[in-house]
C-alpha cells in the first residue's frame, strides 16, 4: 500500500468494453492551427484504440510481469496509476494522453476496474512537444549553422526522454567549453547510444523528422550476427562503454568525481 504505483487489472471482457468506449468517445478536435501530426511515441489513447483492439494492451496497458493476486494469473490488460502526492490521495493514469471531452473522460475512465467512484482532480490533455528540425537547421553537435556558439540541448533538439535530454545537455556543455578554449566540438561515435542518437538527429530526412528515444537500433550493428537478444545487447553495451571511454580520453574529457554524501550549503 506504500507503493508509488497501483495496477488496475482487466479481464478480456472489461478491456474490450473499455476499447469500444474509447472509440465511441466524443473528441475535442482543437483549432485549425493545432492540427499538427502526433508523435508516434506519445499518441492519444483514443488514437491508439482506433488503430486496433490489441494496440493498447501491447502498449501502455501491457500486462507483462504482472500477476492478478485474485486469480494468480497474468491479467488480459492493465492500467497503471502513478502516485502524485505523499499521502497517496492523488494518482495519475500513466500513458493516458487524450483529447476526449471532459464528460467523456469521466464516463470512459470510470470503466477502469477500481475507478468507478473516483473523483477527477485534473482532466487529461495532449502534451505539446515543440522542437527544431535538427537535420535542416542545426550542425552535427546541435548549434545553429551560422552561430557555432549557440548550442541547443534537450527536448527542443528532437531527443525524447529525461536521460536523453540530460545527456544532450552535458554534451552541449562539453562542446561550449571546447569552443571557448579554441577547440573543435565533438560528438561520440555511433557505436555509443549518444553518438547514435545524434547521428539520427543529423541524418534524418527533414521532411519526416520526428523526436527519438534512445534505442539499440540507433547504434552501429555488431560485426557478427547474435540471435540471443540479451547476449546481443550486452555486447552492444560493453562495446559502447569501451568506445565512449576511448572517445573521452582521445578528446581530453575527464570525469570529475565528488562526494555526494557531503551536504552543500549556500552561505
Amino acid at each position: 500500500e506504500d507503493s508509488d504505483y497501483l495496477n488496475c487489472p482487466m479481464t478480456k471482457a472489461e478491456y474490450l468494453n473499455f476499447i469500444n468506449a474509447l472509440r465511441e468517445g466524443d473528441v475535442h478536435e482543437g483549432k485549425e492551427w493545432d492540427a499538427v501530426p502526433y508523435f508516434n511515441g506519445c499518441l492519444p489513447i483514443e488514437v491508439m484504440a482506433a488503430r486496433g483492439k490489441d494496440t493498447l494492451r501491447f502498449g501502455p496497458m501491457k500486462p507483462i510481469g504482472l500477476v492478478d493476486p485474485r486469480s494468480g494469473e497474468r491479467p488480459y490488460a492493465v492500467v497503471q496509476l502513478r502516485r502524485e502526492d505523499r499521502a497517496g490521495q492523488m494518482w495519475n493514469l500513466v500513458g493516458f494522453q487524450t483529447r476526449l471531452r471532459i464528460g467523456e473522460q469521466e464516463r470512459v475512465f470510470q470503466l477502469i476496474p477500481g475507478l468507478g467512484s473516483c473523483e477527477f482532480l485534473r482532466w487529461g490533455s495532449i502534451h505539446r512537444n515543440s522542437y527544431l528540425n535538427f537535420p535542416s537547421c542545426l550542425t552535427l553537435y546541435g548549434s545553429l549553422e551560422d552561430r557555432s556558439d549557440l548550442i541547443f540541448a534537450g527536448q527542443i533538439t528532437g531527443v525524447e526522454g529525461y536521460t536523453e535530454s540530460a545527456a544532450s545537455g552535458i554534451l552541449a556543455g562539453v562542446n561550449m567549453c571546447r569552443l571557448l578554449s579554441g577547440k573543435t566540438p565533438v560528438v561520440p561515435p555511433a557505436t555509443t547510444m549518444l553518438g547514435g542518437l545524434f547521428r539520427y538527429l543529423r541524418e534524418s530526412k527533414p521532411s519526416g523528422f520526428q523526436p527519438m528515444n534512445s534505442n539499440w537500433g540507433l547504434v552501429d550493428p555488431l560485426a557478427r550476427r547474435i540471435k540471443n537478444k540479451s547476449e546481443r545487447r550486452k555486447l552492444l553495451a560493453d562495446r559502447a562503454a569501451s568506445h565512449f571511454s576511448e572517445w573521452m580520453a582521445d578528446n581530453g574529457i575527464e570525469v570529475i568525481a565528488f562526494d555526494v554524501s557531503v551536504p552543500v550549503g549556500i552561505s
